[in-house]
């Protein structure tokens, strides 16, 4: 799989005079004393990232830590200090405005947490808009964007108004919109956090689902380890403006790549962050074997295994099966930090 998104040592930093203070810290200077000696802010720091076509890749870290600031540099809602940022090899940093308008309407979308409807616009006005602005027809954009509400699942709403919809529907319409332009790369910034738990949940399954029959290549802020777990392909754990450490939920928790990243994982329930997929073993699907999604999170297959003499049987999205969870295999995993 060939990187569609790459990132090199990308820098943002707040202040008057960013290039002295780039100096302060190629010399060395860490993010508070650069704060205290010079009056800059240090944003984001040297982040250097390669994000394959059609993964979604969580980055993740604590309030503060730079990542709302990283996703509003890759499509230049923020101007980098430093670095580039490449979108199929083409050098988005580089882009004049008028590029740059063509490659946010066409290439790249963006969900905000905030939802950012039109309130006085209807449900599928809203989720044509973007098509509104890059010059699409209007029967072909209202026909677009009603495939795109059915996609998520409130078509029946489509000429509602926002007032009229609970907090979920209202991020499915954002979703729609950010969907219906069929971009190359989605950003989704914190898009699920102002939704109570059981809708979050309902919104990180749409998206999963979403992307397993359409895939897009999305980067998602989040601050949940829960969340990044449930939907993440690969997982970048930031602080203090860097990247501590890449790679999948359970390569992460299994081998952290340092303290800092070991504490943030520490009190992490393997029942809730792994899947079936995660603890299968190679091996036949047996005649009576009851049958488990590869995606399941463990503590959702665990009645299952209760309830079965034989190994569950772990299926893949086109109903073949990549392996095999021995009961004794998954009470391990449960009770233990690593699922290894």
């Amino acid at each position: 799989m060939s990187a569609q998104l790459e990132l090199q040592s990308l820098t943002k930093i707040y202040g008057p005079k960013p290039e002295r203070a780039l100096k302060h810290l190629g010399a060395g200077m860490g993010k508070s004393a650069l704060l205290d000696q010079t009056g800059h802010v240090l944003g984001v720091h040297d982040v250097s990232l390669r994000i394959d076509a059609g993964e979604l890749f969580v980055i993740m870290g604590l309030s503060g830590c730079g990542k709302s600031t990283l996703v509003r540099l890759i499509n230049r809602l923020v101007e980098p200090s430093a670095g580039r940022i490449l979108l199929d090899d083409k050098d988005v940093t580089a882009m004049s405005n008028r590029e740059l308008v063509r490659m946010r309407r066409r290439r790249m979308s963006m969900v905000f947490q905030s939802f950012a409807l039109l309130p006085q616009r209807t449900v599928v006005d809203n989720a044509a808009f973007g098509l509104e602005v890059s010059g699409v027809g209007r029967a072909e954009r209202r026909k677009r964007a009603m495939e795109a509400l059915d996609l998520v699942g409130i078509a029946e709403v489509a000429n509602h108004l926002p007032a009229q919809l609970s907090g979920g529907m209202r991020q499915r319409v954002g979703l729609a919109r950010a969907w219906v332009t069929e971009p190359d790369v989605m950003l989704m910034d914190e898009a699920f956090s102002a939704l109570d738990p059981l809708i979050r949940t309902e919104m990180q399954d749409a998206l999963v689902d979403l992307q397993r029959k359409h895939r897009r290549t999305i980067v998602f802020i989040s601050h949940d380890l829960s969340e990044a777990a449930r939907i993440a392909d690969r997982i970048a754990v930031m602080a203090d403006g860097g990247i501590r450490q890449v790679g999948t939920a359970a390569e992460i928790i299994n081998q952290p790549a340092d303290d800092y990243v070991r504490a943030f994982f520490r009190d992490v329930q393997p029942g809730r962050l792994f899947t079936a997929a995660d603890i299968a073993v190679p091996g036949a699907e047996d005649r009576d074997a009851l049958r488990v999604s590869s995606h399941a999170l463990l503590e959702d297959i665990l009645p299952q295994a209760a309830a079965s003499e034989v190994p569950l049987a772990v299926m893949d999205d086109n109903g073949g099966c990549i392996g095999r969870i021995e009961r004794s295999a998954l009470l391990k995993a449960l009770a233990r930090r690593d699922a290894s």
